[in-house]
């Protein structure tokens, strides 16, 4: 069997999602389509609308063959880090190819982009110092460095989020020579930021913003779900009578802000060039979650890179945890969600091959990584009700979803 590999978050799994699977199906050729997701907290530092193992089961519906957990220390970062845990994460699971949806959906824009890159690492890199010398944010800095050397124009557009991220999955294959194809499909219709829905093909972020707004599943926001989704979002919500979103965190996160001193800040993933000083200031007069980051919000500062520390912040997730893995050669184990009887057969042939061990369940792991994803597990479901949070977190010990 050949398998495919997509690195997803799918908050939530929509119709784009579905398209995606099927194209990448068709560009591979694969029998078998392995998904990579992010866990609690995702990559631009935002709770998942409903976790993991719900997101999971309609992936699997929809034609996922196997879903495996992305760990949070590679989740909840820049693009370059998550690119590296979830390529390593399929690279051990055997794919032959990962596809991924871009703006540009033609892959040899990606490695012409490389080359160009590899030839002109020290005027990226003096373009990008100056730029952050500058106080502009890292994103915007690199997106003029990027400019510099000719990737922001023509088909290799760098100020495009998904051809960002696509940009560093082959930078990671190609960088590590690993034996793997990398693939593109283009986007269709939506925007990545598109904050409304406009058809049956939606941005997440349009279909979380509808879904939140409205507390139910509403019509305009049905016709962009598959009906798995939508069976999924309610049956989660029916269980925890909430979809998550971060002004449900406000009170806690506050209160760790308000109870830590300025050096126990300092401590924390993402807290660089006195952060710390700028969150505790604006603390005293927050009233939202929302609010509170508007009012630390600066050219430096950008939402998403404020979002991802608050979740650092929420998880108690050090520097020191990150430096962790910062130069391991690859992840440290993978970690089944769930799988179709196919993925099962899959697996079965393949796992004798792993170079790191295939967790079915989190039970009685020692690796600090699994330590740490807990951690996030149990700050994810803290927000529930005592008897919810207990039923909910069980399912950390419970065997693989089956579909």
């Amino acid at each position: 069997m050949q398998a495919c590999g997509l690195i997803v978050e799918y908050n939530p799994f929509h119709n784009g999602h579905a398209y995606h699977i099927q194209a990448s199906k068709e560009a591979s050729g694969a029998d078998c389509m392995i998904a990579v997701m992010s866990g609690s907290f995702l990559q631009r530092g935002e709770p998942a609308i409903i976790d993991k193992f719900h997101r999971a089961k309609a992936a699997l519906q929809a034609g996922v063959d196997i879903v495996v957990e992305l760990p949070y220390l590679y989740a909840v970062q820049s693009s370059d880090l998550f690119a590296r845990g979830s390529v390593h994460t399929l690279s051990e699971l055997g794919v032959s190819s990962i596809c991924f949806g871009s703006e540009s959906g033609d892959i040899s824009h990606f490695t012409t982009g490389y080359d160009v890159w590899n030839k002109n690492q020290s005027t990226y890199q003096t373009a990008l110092q100056e730029n952050m010398a500058r106080g502009l944010a890292f994103p915007e800095a690199s997106r003029l460095a990027s400019g510099a050397i000719g990737l922001t124009t023509g088909g290799m557009d760098l100020a495009k989020p998904n051809n960002i991220l696509g940009f560093s999955y082959v930078k990671t294959i190609l960088d590590d020579q690993l034996p793997i194809d990398p693939l593109t499909v283009g986007r269709l219709d939506s925007d990545y930021h598109d904050k409304s829905i406009t058809g049956t093909i939606a941005s997440a972020t349009s279909i979380r913003n509808e879904l939140i707004k409205n507390e139910y599943i509403s019509e305009t926001a049905n016709r962009s779900l598959p009906g798995e989704t939508a069976d999924q979002l309610q049956k989660y919500k029916q269980k925890a009578t909430i979809w998550h979103r971060w002004e449900h965190y406000f009170h806690l996160v506050h209160y760790r802000v308000m109870t830590m001193t300025e050096a126990e800040l300092a401590a924390i993933h993402g807290m660089d060039e006195g952060l710390e000083y700028r969150i505790k200031k604006t603390a005293h007069n927050a009233a939202s979650f929302r609010d509170w980051l508007n009012s630390i919000k600066t050219k430096r500062y950008t939402w998403t890179r404020l979002q991802r520390t608050f979740t650092h912040i929420l998880t108690n997730t050090k520097k020191t945890d990150v430096a962790r893995i910062q130069h391991i050669p690859s992840v440290p184990y993978v970690r089944l969600l769930g799988m179709t009887e196919s993925g099962r057969a899959y697996l079965n042939n393949w796992k004798k091959d792993m170079g790191v061990p295939l967790l079915s369940t989190l039970a009685r792991q020692t690796d600090p990584m699994s330590a740490i994803e807990e951690k996030a597990s149990h700050a994810y479901y803290s927000i529930l009700p005592a008897e919810k949070k207990r039923a909910f977190h069980h399912q950390e010990l419970e065997p693989p979803i089956m579909v």
